[in-house]
């Protein structure tokens, strides 16, 4: 049962123009809002707390440097260095060794990487072989 009120008038309306405008602007608002904050999480990059990072690539390759932007399409890979094993034809006994890249013939200083091609990035231990063997090669000079 409706009120009426003295005019004889139902005293139920609707929102009218003023009222669904400031509700569709409201709306709008908090898409936006929410749109502009997955984009801006896409694009942060992952901060690691280790001076190091192991990379495994798609192709099975290692790679240890220090990853930045890591979460965007392109992250980057500094002062990288890879395992490199040789085996003695002789005693037929496997040796690994860390080597720095920038000795090849093109002499990077960094890789850019495809996002889509990693498989895994993990922190590099400060007590790690991998980590000693760095600090041996920079005391080195290399």
């Amino acid at each position: 049962m409706s009120a009426n009120s003295p005019s004889g008038q139902s005293s139920e309306r609707g929102i009218g123009a003023a009222g669904a405008a400031t509700i569709t602007a409201v709306l709008l608002m908090i898409v936006f809002a929410g749109v502009f904050a997955f984009l801006r999480h896409n694009h942060e990059s992952v901060k690691f707390d280790t001076p190091y990072q192991a990379v495994l690539l798609t192709n099975g390759s290692v790679y240890f440097g220090k990853l930045e932007n890591y979460g965007t399409k392109h992250p980057l890979l500094r002062d990288v260095y890879y395992v490199q094993t040789s085996v003695n034809q002789e005693t037929k006994q496997a040796t690994n060794v860390l080597v720095k890249r920038g000795k090849e013939l093109h002499a990077p200083d960094r890789m850019y990487l495809n996002a889509n091609q990693i498989v895994f990035v993990e922190p590099v231990g400060a007590d790690s072989k991998v980590a000693q063997l760095i600090a041996e090669s920079k005391a080195k000079g290399q």
